[in-house]
């Protein structure tokens, strides 16, 4: 199974941006984690980011019949982008959407996500311990939709 995690704006930042509300792990430290936890469960995994939204929307095609599920964590597009969920739903790849913060209980608007209807499942609020949890909700889920 190959998995690709797609992480948006700003998650580079990781360990620098707004440690009281994600953290000091590094973006660097997260990939790490996330690669020895896909090791361990047997499948492979590729990494994404960019702060760009048709860049993400590029990646998301791409994936289109060489990947069996996206973790995608969008950062600040998950309330804004239409074009992220429309790409989703053209590759029809198993996909989860994930959250470092508990994103219901911050800012009225970070309870919207337009990609949540192109998603299997979501993980917010459990730090980047929920990008290994999607992982294993892809791996559960066989990668079928």
């Amino acid at each position: 199974m190959k998995i690709l995690v797609i992480n948006g704006p700003n998650l580079n930042m990781l360990g620098i941006r707004e440690p009281g509300i994600y953290g000091s792990e590094t973006y660097a430290t997260l990939l790490d984690k996330i690669s020895a936890h896909a090791k361990k469960r047997g499948v492979s995994v590729d990494f994404f980011q960019s702060n760009h939204e048709g860049a993400l929307v590029d990646r998301i095609q791409e994936a289109f019949g060489s990947t069996d599920g996206i973790v995608i964590n969008p950062g600040a597009y998950t309330h804004t982008s239409i074009a992220l969920l429309d790409a989703l739903k053209a590759v029809a790849i198993p996909a989860v959407e994930v959250h470092i913060s508990d994103v219901s209980k911050r800012e009225a608007f970070r309870s919207v996500s337009y990609i949540r209807d192109a998603c299997i499942g979501s993980v917010i609020g459990h730090g980047t311990d929920g990008y290994l949890e999607a992982v294993d909700m892809l791996i559960e889920r066989g990668g079928e939709k």
